[in-house]
């Protein structure tokens, strides 16, 4: 009998360190208007759709307010020593793994810092979009790693204040920040 104790409180232990030893979490943190700035761009990060996030292994945060601007940060800094990364669903600013999102992608979409990709949680939420706009193309993760991530200097341009308009209101667009209807340009590859 005491070697039955023994071997279970041997098993209960082993159990906790594997538990203590095991993979880190990284929660997405809230969006803070008043202080957060992009690290790239230095600009404001919003609380809406466009904001993004990563955790370094070792803790440290980093907000962005446009998905490209996270981009720009991970080929500067590289991958290896990011814990998670979050984007925002477009239709409801939930939080999702960089890695599980679906993206559209097209030139003429309005985003903070105009490189025109949009995140969804799902690839019928992305379908939707694309079907309801008449543009974009839809990504997974792996295939944004290929992409050529150029900005839309026009629309920076356009938008002026270093591009960072979050696409609402502007004339020309609608209030989803698209182009209107006579407006759309051609999609572009990626």
């Amino acid at each position: 009998m005491k070697k039955r104790w023994t071997m279970a409180l041997m098993l209960m232990m082993g159990m906790l360190l594997l538990a203590a030893c095991g993979a880190k979490t990284y929660a997405a943190l809230p969006i803070n208007e008043d202080v957060d700035i992009c690290a790239i761009c230095k600009m404001q990060v919003k609380d809406d759709a466009y904001a993004t996030q990563l955790t370094t292994k070792d803790g440290k945060n980093y907000k962005f307010d446009d998905i490209g601007c996270m981009n720009q940060w991970k080929e500067e800094n590289g991958t290896e020593n990011i814990g998670m990364d979050y984007v925002r669903d477009y239709n409801d600013k939930e939080w999702i793994e960089y890695s599980k999102a679906i993206y559209v992608y097209d030139a003429s979409l309005r985003t903070p810092m105009a490189y025109g990709i949009l995140n969804f949680k799902d690839k019928a939420s992305a379908e939707a979009f694309v079907a309801e706009q008449g543009i974009g193309t839809i990504m997974t993760a792996e295939e944004l790693a290929s992409h050529d991530w150029k900005q839309n200097t026009e629309m920076m341009e356009m938008m002026g204040d270093h591009g960072h308009d979050h696409g609402h209101g502007e004339e020309g667009m609608d209030e989803e920040g698209m182009h209107g209807e006579g407006e759309k340009k051609e999609e572009s590859g990626h």
